[in-house]
Formats: structure tokens, C-alpha cells, sequence
């Protein structure tokens, strides 16, 4: 592909400036209330970010929406994203997510990337780049969609159907069309995956298979930034490897993210240098603990009457109407979670609380011992770890398929 102008601001201040977001997940409420009025107030934030700081490109590393059909409503505002983000004259990039329906994303790309949209949704073109020249020569902007492993495994060529083995071989791609640019061609690369070191939460969907999410940072070695997308707190694995996160909460598990995009300096030689922007977020998230009594007391959680409220009793019986009487203190709590504080050998503690933190094979593999009164062996882990991951595939085929 023939190297494309940037924004009139490239060059200004001697660097690559890049704005990598990602997981906007458009059409996704949060404990029933509607978000769309939050998402759009964060396409006119990102909008007038890229417009204040002088971007040169904004990237968006998957799940731009939440599901393979996405409610009209994510579709207009989508639309309207995209128009707004062509009047800018900012190139941007964007991938597909395991949210997205990469086919209906990928509708019109042709036509939209005229306008300086690249949509990059085809697993087989992810040695492909979008290739864009600023005073230091050309910047290769590879855009790596989620690759299912099962579903691209013999596309790519991979040798395994896992993550980091379908990943490795379209890495392999990036590096064989690198090797053949000219000498100090700089590179990004988007990515939509579960990276090793990174810090997941409850709002992003279970990617396992042969029971491996993660993949090692190491996949990426070679390229001089990594935008990362799926897990929705912001973080930064390396220096040059970083996920944006979600500019929105999903789940009350994200009570302690601070939403934020990067803003990212690529210099001449590669050089990064990297700060968070904040997004706008409606309202606060608080999650508060505690008998039902001592809640509607407290001082100390005045500072959350105005927060979106997550609220766990430990009363040892389950008081009348606790939903109501805690909605006169706090009027936005969308969550209600009875823990009773019983004694650890207690046999009533619940069902729930005893599964936390495990995976779905670690259940299945508990529920096999109780059984029999021995725990499955290597062949029988591997036979319950390809149901689950039949189980997934055949739900991403159905997703495809809408």
C-alpha cells in the first residue's frame, strides 16, 4: 500500500502522536441502565482529545461494539463516529474484537478507509498495513483482529489451535512484510487479546481454550508499540505493549479503574513516550459492604449517596425490602448481593461464594471428584477441556452466523 498523508499536525512537534483507545462495546448497558448517552459523550470527548492535542492518528483495538448485531442505536452512533472522526482529516485504525462481528464491521471498508477510516477485520490481512509518512519516513500501522483460534488456525497457518500459536504466525506475517520496508520504517501494531501480566476484570468475556487465555508479551517483540484491546482496565504490560481500556465501566469490578485513553509519542527512532487522558464517566462506582443497618448509618458513605451502588449485606438473616430501604440513601444502587458472615464451617454458606475465582474446569473437575471421590486424570482433563472449548468455538460459529 502506498504511503498516505497525515493529519496537517504531523510533525509539529517533532513526533507521532497517537491516540489508542479501544473496547467502546456501543449498545452495552450497565445493570440496566442505558448507555448510550455515556458513549456518546465519549465519541465527542475522543473527538475533541484527538482535535486539542494535535493527534496525528487514532487507533481502536476492538469491541467497538458489544455483540455480533448490535442494536440500531450502537449502529447511528457508530455512523456518527465515523463521521466526525473523517471531518477531523486524522487517519484512524481500527480492528474488530471478539464482541464484534468482524464481517459486519468489515462491511464497506473499502469505501470508508477513502475517507481515512481503516477498518481491519480480515484475519488473512494482518500482514497488510495501513502505511502513513510523516517528516521521519513511513510508519506501518498493522491491524490484528481477534483471531479466533479455531476459526483462523488454518488461515493463518498455525501450527495449533491455541492464542498465542495463531497469534505467533500472523506476528510472523507482520515481520515478514516489515522486513521488506525500508530501513527505519517505525511500526504499531492493533491487537485484541489476553496478554500475560495483564489485570482482567468480570466485564470482559472468557476467551480460554485448551484452558490458556494469555498469551506471552513476547509475541509482539520487534514492533515499536503494541495497542492492545479486550481487558478494561488501562494498563501498560511494557513500555512499548499497553491495553487502553474500556473508556467506560461495564461492571462493578471496575470500580477502581481510572478510565483513560493513551496518548502516545512514537519518536524518529522509535522513541515512546506515553500519558493517560481521562474520559468523562457518568457517575461514580462504589461497592460497600456491611450489615444493612450499618450502611444506612455510616458517615463515611455519604461520599457514595451519589454513586452508582454495588451493596453486599452481611446481615446473617436477609432483612425485609433491603433493595428499597437502601435506594432512600442511595438512589442509584443497581446491585444487591447477600453474603451472610457465618462461621467458615457453617455448611449454609453458599454455593456461589464456594465457586469464586474458579474456572469452569476447576468446577468440573470438583464436581467429578465429589462424584466418585477421585479427581479426573490427564486424559480425562483433556477430554473436559475440549468440551469447554467446543462449547466456546460452537457459541463464536453462532455468533458469526446471526
Amino acid at each position: 500500500m502506498a504511503p498516505e498523508g497525515l493529519s496537517e499536525y504531523a510533525g509539529r512537534s517533532g513526533v507521532l502522536r497517537i491516540l489508542h483507545t479501544s473496547d467502546w462495546h456501543l449498545g452495552r448497558s450497565f445493570h440496566r441502565v442505558n448507555m448510550l448517552g455515556a458513549q456518546a459523550e465519549f465519541i465527542g470527548h475522543l473527538i475533541a482529545t484527538a482535535r486539542e492535542h494535535e493527534v496525528d492518528v487514532v487507533v481502536v483495538s476492538g469491541d467497538v461494539y458489544d455483540r455480533a448485531v448490535p442494536p440500531l442505536a450502537a449502529v447511528e452512533l457508530f455512523d456518527d463516529a465515523l463521521h466526525r472522526l473523517a471531518d477531523l482529516g486524522i487517519p484512524t485504525v481500527m480492528i474488530s474484537g471478539n464482541h464484534d462481528s468482524a464481517r459486519r464491521l468489515g462491511v464497506g471498508a473499502g469505501l470508508i478507509g477513502r475517507a481515512g477510516i481503516h477498518l481491519r477485520t480480515a484475519p488473512a490481512a494482518c500482514g497488510e498495513p495501513v502505511v502513513l509518512a510523516d517528516a521521519h519516513g513511513d510508519v506501518a500501522f498493522y491491524g490484528l483482529p481477534y483471531l479466533e483460534p479455531a476459526l483462523v488456525k488454518d488461515e493463518l497457518g498455525a501450527k495449533r489451535a491455541g492464542h498465542e500459536a495463531v497469534l505467533g504466525a500472523a506476528m510472523q506475517r507482520v515481520r515478514a512484510d516489515l522486513a521488506g520496508r525500508p530501513t527505519g520504517t517505525r511500526s504499531v501494531v492493533l491487537a485484541h487479546a489476553f496478554v500475560t501480566g495483564g489485570e482482567a476484570s468480570d466485564s470482559e468475556r472468557d476467551i480460554t481454550v485448551g484452558g490458556v487465555a494469555a498469551v506471552p508479551s513476547g509475541v509482539f517483540d520487534g514492533v515499536d508499540y503494541v495497542a492492545l484491546g479486550h481487558l478494561h482496565g488501562s494498563q501498560a504490560i511494557s513500555e512499548r505493549v499497553r491495553y487502553s481500556g474500556s473508556p467506560l465501566p461495564y461492571s462493578f469490578s471496575e470500580a477502581a479503574h481510572r478510565k483513560s485513553m493513551w496518548l502516545v509519542d512514537l519518536g524518529p527512532a522509535g522513541e515512546i513516550a506515553a500519558e493517560r487522558v481521562d474520559c468523562p464517566v457518568p457517575r461514580p462506582l462504589a461497592r460497600i459492604r456491611g450489615d444493612i443497618e450499618t450502611l444506612l448509618d455510616a458517615p463515611e458513605l455519604a461520599a457514595h449517596e451519589e454513586s452508582w451502588v454495588e451493596a453486599t449485606l452481611t446481615d446473617p438473616v436477609r432483612p425485609d425490602d433491603p433493595m428499597a430501604r437502601l435506594c432512600e440513601r442511595f438512589p442509584h444502587t443497581l446491585s444487591l448481593v447477600f453474603d451472610p458472615e457465618r462461621a467458615p464451617e457453617d455448611p449454609d454458606i453458599s454455593y456461589a461464594r464456594r465457586l469464586e475465582g474458579r474456572t469452569d474446569q476447576q468446577i468440573a473437575e470438583d464436581f467429578v471428584t465429589h462424584v466418585r471421590g477421585a479427581g479426573p486424570d490427564e486424559r480425562e482433563q483433556a477430554v473436559l477441556r475440549a468440551a469447554f472449548d467446543t462449547v466456546r468455538t460452537d457459541e463464536t460459529l453462532r455468533e458469526v452466523a446471526r
